[in-house]
């Protein structure tokens, strides 16, 4: 899938996302209204909105510069290659240059 470049798309995702928090909390506290229920939401909602700033802007700024992802699963799927690839490294550093020598 293209990445999305429409302002006006952009938006609207964003306004959609918004709507989506907002319904869903508001289904949850008439479900099970309490104080506690809403500071738990409210814990979740912040915790989260943090950890995707982690995810996709502290760790490209501050971590590694060439770490940029397109969404979680890319993410994992990057972290997955990068280990991969280091775990190669470095066996074929234990080993030598040729194999047997």
């Amino acid at each position: 899938m293209p990445d999305l470049r429409s302002k006006n798309w952009i938006v609207a995702k964003g306004v959609m996302f918004a709507l989506i928090s907002a319904i869903s909390g508001t289904l949850i506290l008439l479900q099970w209204p309490s104080w506690r229920q809403a500071g738990l939401i409210a814990l979740l909602v912040w915790a989260s909105c943090r950890f995707y700033y982690f995810l996709f802007y502290v760790l490209e700024k501050y971590v590694d510069p060439t770490m940029r992802y397109a969404g979680i699963l890319d993410l994992i799927s990057g972290m997955r290659a990068r280990r991969k690839a280091s775990a190669s490294a470095s066996s074929q550093t234990a080993q030598g240059p040729l194999p047997g020598f």
